[in-house]
């Protein structure tokens, strides 16, 4: 009882530090190691370091996935597809709203970052909206909400991590909770569009002289797109998905494979120089590791001290007697820590690795569990004026990111409610 008790307090002071913005992996790493120090079993936070580190699905998905993003960013191919995409909204008037919450969604699945999805798409999108006599704050709003997209991507950290646990493949997982991850989207594109007609804040006057835009605007406008480049980040979502026509069964590759096959068709159509282009997947691919497989890393190093401390023992009993809270508590818990952090991956993870894997003892699929979580902590994380897509789109329509945050912050909350719900 006495190590429970001295275990709560170290969580306590873990969702402190989060809260403070202290760095995440030392956080996770540091409590799991005094929560294993004191349940006498020190080697258990550095065992379950180990064995992590060299989870081969979790590496090869999550790392070939960021090189190819890099490959993407380098090329610019990633820029030359929004620049083509936007076009297309130029005559849309009010609903120009909604469809640039549903051009982000999508094009975030194929550039799975938030803040570089953000960055990628706002710098055309947010002057073209403000441009449109779109409010500053509605234009952010719109690029934010459809960063929630990178929920269908295989790049994404959270899809191969349910996946394994949940021996399944991850195109199967993204099939899976696909429909539930449309629907947030659809939730999103629609509340921001209410919102925007509630408090008037589209057809307004001389919003582009107020914020500067109106050069932005013209800049975006004078590029010209490649159209064949602009295909290079469907490349490998196509190469995936293909397969599952009857057709196509005996050409299913794996997400390293397609990756690697995207790089090389931007290399083509492109002709960078192939050294440039190595490096550069290279160097996405160490940054995936360090970056986000650290987190992941550091999240089974914090799991394996709550478990050696018996909380979680504790934690599942509860669980099982009574399952309503599992329903709440990962979807409530990863959401309002997304909130709070800026970064819903943390609190997303750490509850996969400790709860998720007894989903069925009280109730639940693993996969329906896991995901509802990671989905919470993406909707958290984007209505946290925290969360460095938030800053983005802040910068680039020049408004405090709490402006934008208030507006896109409806759309979550009825988002998280429906995962809890719905998907539960």
């Amino acid at each position: 009882m006495i190590i429970q008790i001295i275990a709560a307090l170290v969580i306590v002071a873990t969702i402190y530090l989060l809260i403070k913005k202290y760095e995440t992996r030392m956080v996770l790493i540091a409590a799991g190691l005094v929560l294993c120090i004191i349940s006498l079993v020190p080697m258990d936070a550095l065992n379950a370091f180990s064995e992590r580190m060299v989870s081969a699905p979790l590496i090869q998905a999550i790392c070939s996935s960021m090189g190819f993003a890099y490959v993407m960013k380098y090329t610019k191919c990633d820029k030359h597809l929004v620049l083509v995409l936007s076009r297309v909204l130029t005559r849309l008037g009010f609903f120009l709203i909604p469809a640039a919450v549903v051009l982000t969604f999508f094009i975030n699945i194929a550039i799975p970052s938030a803040a570089g999805c953000a960055a990628a798409v706002g710098a055309t999108l947010i002057p073209l909206l403000i441009a449109a006599r779109i409010h500053p704050a509605i234009a952010g709003g719109a690029v934010l909400c459809g960063t929630i997209g990178s929920m269908l991507s295989p790049g994404l950290s959270h899809n191969p991590f349910v996946a394994q646990m949940s021996n399944m493949s991850i195109v199967d997982l993204i099939a899976r909770h696909g429909p539930y991850s449309l629907a947030v989207g659809g939730i999103a594109a629609v509340s921001l569009a209410v919102v925007a007609l509630v408090k008037k804040e589209y057809n307004m006057k001389a919003v582009v002289e107020v914020n500067g835009a109106a050069g932005t605007e013209q800049n975006a406008a004078a590029e010209q797109p490649n159209y064949l480049y602009a295909t290079a980040p469907f490349i490998p979502l196509i190469l995936l998905i293909l397969p599952f026509m009857d057709a196509l069964k005996a050409y299913q590759i794996s997400v390293p494979a397609a990756m690697v096959i995207g790089a090389i068709y931007a290399l083509v159509i492109t002709r960078t120089n192939p050294s440039t282009i190595t490096k550069e997947f290279f160097k996405g691919m160490g940054n995936a590791y360090g970056d986000v497989l650290g987190i992941i890393i550091a999240a089974a190093v914090f799991s394996a001290g709550l478990k050696a401390s018996g909380l979680i023992d504790s934690f599942i009993a509860f669980l099982i007697h009574s399952p309503e809270f599992a329903r709440w508590g990962g979807t409530l818990g990863p959401f309002l820590m997304g909130i709070i952090t800026g970064s819903g991956d943390a609190a997303a993870f750490a509850f996969n690795e400790t709860v998720t894997p007894f989903a069925q003892q009280f109730g639940y699929e693993i996969p329906d569990l896991g995901m509802a979580s990671a989905i919470s902590g993406a909707l958290g994380r984007t209505m946290s004026p925290l969360a460095g897509a938030a800053i983005v789109c802040a910068g680039l329509a020049n408004v405090n990111p709490m402006e934008i945050v208030k507006r896109t912050a409806p759309g979550m909350i009825v988002g998280v409610i429906f995962i809890a719900l719905i998907m539960l």
